[in-house]
């Protein structure tokens, strides 16, 4: 009896064509298409990845000791502001970080109960000499450390997106690493700028009525720094600290350390920025980075200026001075500038990581490893030449093995890898190394597929079924092995990319998909094929 099989034959159409327009971007032939077609058609392909195209693999360890001692470091000041303003203690309460933590005198009993009550978390560690000296508890401690590799996660991810890479990795790798991959990057020295820049802004009062500031030489040379803190740092007020800017002269190109004398107090920090972008200052033609607080951040700006008219404010980020300002009056509206002999590169890179936020604590280089694109192209090259030398055998011995029943086996085949590549191209795939192996394991199941099928077949055969009985029965016989074999592959595809890392991944994203799409080309596909043949003549023997 003739089947109804219009609409396979329409679906199995649609989804090829399908698969080929979503495979175009992928190919050079996109570049010679219509503008029209370019407009109306999907313009993103199949996105190759790091060990394939090149690029930059970079592991940082986020320093988790370094963001308990900034805490603590804020705690300090922040118990500090508040002793002050109790009317009995002020000026009489000395309180400094240390490396034992947070050391307070005198050990009185009121001011243990107001640093207990206003921070909790922080545990009596030692009482001796008149004073008491304060830790984070473990505890807290171990969740700042956490805290800090989470949120270095996100800055990074945000500083990546806005610095443009297509596809990028960036994932925990341990306790306190991150993995970050590039795929594409050439400028690897900007790009390692911008990811592990700490982006600390801080802003800070000049101590330029301490008679050491006079003291200080205005400018040294690069690599002179060691030698002046050597020299000064015996006669450092314990609440100054000595910074520098770098200083480029512009018609010589000559770099020179400007030297400053700084409170160590941040009166304000890059907490309360809420945008920065890059302005071109009219006068002289430069780039500057234009930076707004938020309302909390613009009234403790407002207040900070009103307070210290006529005195210079520096601006830091990562213990560098920018600029020094002197401020001439009250600044209100929560908007300042940032400037410095910089270029726009820079400009844009400082704006970038002002933008996404500062890292809550150091992270340092653990790995920098460069993918040249020529490995890339070798490992394309390679993994093609592999997938058309095992496609070729597999057809060839199908053929052989099977006869015409092979042929529409080799056309289910390459069904499966047109759609295969297809769907990894509408998803916007990124395809590794062990992607393509991925592939290539995916056709080798599409494969065993139809051999149990055919096998089956030729068991209705020898027991004396009609070819068309035999067809139908071999298919439905088949169908629940073919199935469960196919789940049971899934499953693992799925459990390798919940818990696998990147390259992992690649694979169980291509095998998933190929199990996928092997089962609709061995089920329906070779179906449809034998009943179209079946329906057309009367078959006595099956070339099987």
């Amino acid at each position: 009896m003739k089947k109804n099989f219009f609409w396979r034959i329409l679906l199995i159409a649609a989804t090829t064509i399908l698969s080929i327009v979503f495979f175009l971007p992928s190919t050079p032939l996109f570049s010679s298409m219509p503008k029209w077609w370019k407009d109306i058609m999907p313009d993103k392909g199949i996105t190759l990845g790091l060990d394939l195209q090149g690029g930059l693999h970079l592991v940082f360890e986020v320093e988790g000791d370094k963001a308990v001692d900034i805490t603590t470091e804020r705690i300090a000041g922040s118990l500090k502001d508040i002793l002050d303003k109790i009317p009995n203690l002020r000026d009489k309460v000395d309180i400094k970080k240390d490396v034992s933590g947070i050391m307070v005198s005198p050990a009185d009993i009121s001011i243990r109960k107001v640093i207990e009550d206003n921070y909790p978390a922080l545990k009596l560690s030692d009482s001796s000499d008149g004073k008491v000296i304060y830790k984070l508890s473990d505890r807290e401690a171990q969740r700042i450390k956490d805290s800090a590799v989470d949120q270095a996660l996100e800055t990074i991810r945000n500083r990546i997106d806005q610095f443009g890479v297509a596809e990028p990795t960036i994932q925990r790798q341990g306790v306190n690493e991150i993995v970050v991959q590039l795929p594409g990057v050439k400028d690897t020295k900007r790009a390692v700028d911008i990811v592990g820049k700490t982006a600390i802004l801080e802003f800070k009062l000049l101590d330029d009525e301490n008679p050491l500031a006079a003291q200080l030489p205005g400018n040294i040379l690069p690599g002179e720094e060691e030698k002046l803190m050597q020299e000064f740092s015996p006669k450092l007020p314990p609440d100054d600290e000595i910074l520098f800017e770098k200083v480029t002269d512009k018609e010589t190109g000559k770099i020179t350390k400007r030297v400053y004398l700084v409170k160590r107090q941040t009166i304000i920090t890059g907490d309360f920025l809420t945008e920065a972008r890059v302005n071109i200052d009219t006068r002289f033609n430069e780039p500057y980075v234009s930076i707004s607080f938020n309302p909390a951040g613009a009234k403790l700006f407002e207040q900070i200026t009103s307070a210290n008219v006529k005195k210079r404010l520096s601006i830091i980020l990562d213990k560098n001075v920018y600029s020094a300002p002197v401020i001439q009056e009250r600044i209100a509206g929560g908007n300042a500038q940032i400037t410095g002999n910089f270029g726009m590169d820079e400009a844009k890179d400082l704006a970038i990581v002002l933008r996404s936020g500062s890292l809550p604590a150091p992270m340092k280089m653990l790995q920098n490893v460069t993918v040249g694109p020529s490995l890339g192209r070798d490992s394309i090259n390679a993994g093609i030449k592999a997938g058309i030398i095992g496609a070729i055998l597999v057809i060839v011995f199908m053929i052989f093995y099977y006869r015409l029943s092979g042929v529409i086996a080799d056309f289910a085949l390459i069904l499966n890898i047109i759609m295969l590549l297809g769907a990894l191209s509408m998803f916007n795939a990124t395809l590794t190394l062990p992607g393509i192996a991925g592939i290539i394991l995916a056709i080798g199941m599409a494969v065993d597929s139809n051999v149990l099928m055919f096998e089956r077949i030729r068991d209705e055969l020898r027991l004396g079924k009609t070819t068309i009985a035999a067809v139908d029965s071999g298919y439905s016989k088949a169908f629940w092995t073919i199935f469960d074999s196919h789940v049971t592959t899934l499953i693992t595809a799925v459990v390798l990319f919940q818990f696998g890392t990147g390259p992992i991944k690649g694979f169980a994203v291509t095998l998933s998909i190929g199990v996928a799409i092997n089962l609709f080309t061995a089920l329906i596909g070779t179906k449809t094929i034998f009943d179209i043949l079946l329906s057309k003549r009367k078959v006595i023997a099956l070339s099987i």
